[in-house]
C-alpha cells in the first residue's frame, strides 16, 4: 500500500492555494508552498511526496463552487494529520454549521476541555485544511474577527460568502 501524497497549486477566487491529498483523503490545503513544505517534513517524513493535478481536482472543483457561492458542505475525504487533542478541535470546526461561528470558548467546551481554550486557539492556527475545516467560522467571544493564518481579509471574505 502506497502512503504516497500528492500535491498541487492552483487558482481558485483570485488566489494561488497548495492543496495536497492522501489515498485516504484531503491532508493539506493553504496558500504558502513554504508553509506546506514545512507541514510535510514534520507530517509526512516518509511520505513519497508527488506532484500531480488530477489528485487535487475534486477540491479546485468544490473549492470553486465554494467561492462562488455554490456550495455550502464539502464532500471530500479528510486525513487530519495532528496530535489527538488537534483532531479533537478539528472536528468540531467541522461540525459548525456553514453561516454560522461559534467562539474559541464554545469549542474548549465542546471538546470537553472548558479551560483550554489558548490550547484551542493554538489548535486552530495549526489547522492544516483551510476552509475545507472551517477554522475562519470560529471569532472571538465579543464577536471580533481574531486571526486567521490567511489574513483577516480572507477570514472577512470567507465570512461573507456564507453571509456572516
Amino acid at each position: 500500500m502506497s502512503n504516497t501524497v500528492y500535491w498541487s497549486t492552483f487558482s481558485c477566487d483570485g488566489r494561488e492555494w497548495i492543496a495536497a491529498a492522501s489515498k485516504a483523503g484531503l491532508c493539506y490545503v493553504g496558500a504558502s508552498t513554504e508553509d506546506f513544505h514545512q507541514w510535510s517534513c514534520r507530517q509526512l517524513p516518509d511520505s513519497p511526496i508527488k506532484q500531480d493535478e488530477s489528485k487535487i481536482s475534486p477540491l479546485i472543483t468544490e473549492l470553486t463552487q465554494y467561492f462562488d457561492g455554490q456550495r455550502a458542505d464539502f464532500t471530500i475525504p479528510l486525513e487530519l494529520r495532528g496530535t489527538p487533542f488537534q483532531q479533537s478541535v478539528w472536528r468540531a470546526l467541522c461540525e459548525i454549521p456553514y453561516g454560522h461561528t461559534r467562539a474559541y470558548s464554545d469549542i474548549a467546551k465542546q471538546i470537553q476541555k472548558p479551560r483550554a481554550i489558548r490550547a484551542v486557539g493554538a489548535a486552530i492556527g495549526a489547522n492544516p485544511i483551510w476552509i475545507v475545516v472551517p477554522c475562519h467560522r470560529v471569532i472571538g467571544k465579543n464577536g471580533a474577527l481574531t486571526g486567521y493564518r490567511g489574513g483577516l481579509d480572507l477570514k472577512r471574505r470567507l465570512l461573507e460568502i456564507e453571509g456572516i
